[in-house]
């Protein structure tokens, strides 16, 4: 499972960098544009929407199977930057014992929701052209994953409760964890307006 998700992480990493590549070389349309706005509209968080997106106009263009697969393409990039950033904490000298304990079990949280999105890309590309039932079981296996990544997300901060564990450490892993729980509820909600 680790050698298959950290290849798959590497081709998400190389799709974002590629797309985004090109969109910084090629001016979206306005339509590709305002798609994206269009569409983002439909989830919790629509500025991070519009923003995560908007770099890769021009590779969605308007279809809501791309749209769909770089948002979620997004949320892994961020999670992976994130299970990197919690991972280097967990390295550090100095930290007081229960923040330890809190941050170890931040990152086999981040650990969880990176395997989850990473079987969720998988598991689109692996749909191809179903339909029917065999599409719906893909969908509904994506649908289930990202929720769960979605729990998972929240239960990290929870291991930083009580005054003692205020601080920049969990002020900073908040702030990464919050935005990888926008990013891929943002993906999700746009499976579930699309259907995919």
């Amino acid at each position: 499972m680790a050698k298959s998700s950290l290849v798959w992480l590497l081709l998400s990493a190389l799709y974002i960098a590629s797309t985004a590549n090109s969109a910084s070389t090629t001016r979206s349309s306005p339509g590709a544009a305002n798609f994206i706005k269009v569409s983002c509209a439909a989830t919790a968080y629509p500025a991070v929407c519009v923003q995560s997106l908007s770099l890769y106009a021009s590779s969605i263009k308007q279809s809501p199977r791309q749209l769909i697969q770089t948002a979620l393409a997004v949320s892994l990039d961020r999670a992976q930057s994130t299970k990197t950033f919690v991972y280097k904490l967990t390295k550090f000298k100095g930290i007081k014992p229960r923040e330890k304990a809190a941050i170890k079990d931040c990152f086999e949280v981040i650990d969880d929701t990176v395997d989850r999105l990473v079987d969720s890309v998988k598991e689109l590309k692996n749909m191809g052209s179903s339909k029917g039932q065999d599409y719906q079981w893909h969908i509904s296996n994506v649908q289930t994953w990202m929720s769960a990544a979605l729990t998972d997300e929240n239960t990290c901060v929870d291991g930083f409760s009580g005054k003692a564990l205020d601080g920049r450490i969990k002020n900073s892993i908040k702030a990464r964890f919050d935005h990888v729980e926008r990013v891929t509820s943002n993906a999700l909600a746009l499976i579930n307006k699309f259907g995919y």
